[in-house]
């Protein structure tokens, strides 16, 4: 007779638990978006921002480290930079990273 209990007794909480089951998941789940999927998708949108603001004259820093002042855009992906007095490098739109913050110093 008390085994028929305790085996009653699981019975019933058997849906509980596995609904119990799931909330680590989720809560895994919940966390792995807003640590990692969030602020992916935010640096992609500033990222592409970035792209779609870019103007002739603009300085840049590409990936590779290079720095540069874009001398034409293309309609496609495609980005002339200068990097040098009549030294201009051809660039994809994507590897630009940023735009330069150069500080000019006046020599003496």
């Amino acid at each position: 007779m008390i085994s028929y209990a305790w085996a009653a007794e699981a019975a019933e909480q058997a849906p509980q638990s596995s609904i119990a089951s799931f909330v680590p998941l989720i809560l895994i789940f919940i966390i792995f978006y807003f640590f990692i999927i969030r602020p992916q998708t935010k640096k992609q949108k500033e990222q592409q921002l970035l792209i779609n603001s870019l103007k002739k004259g603009d300085k840049v820093i590409i990936a590779g480290g290079i720095v540069g002042k874009i001398s034409k855009i293309s309609e496609d992906e495609m980005v002339e930079v200068e990097i040098a007095k009549s030294v201009q490098i051809q660039a994809l739109k994507s590897t630009i990273t940023s735009l330069s913050q150069e500080k000019t110093t006046k020599k003496k």
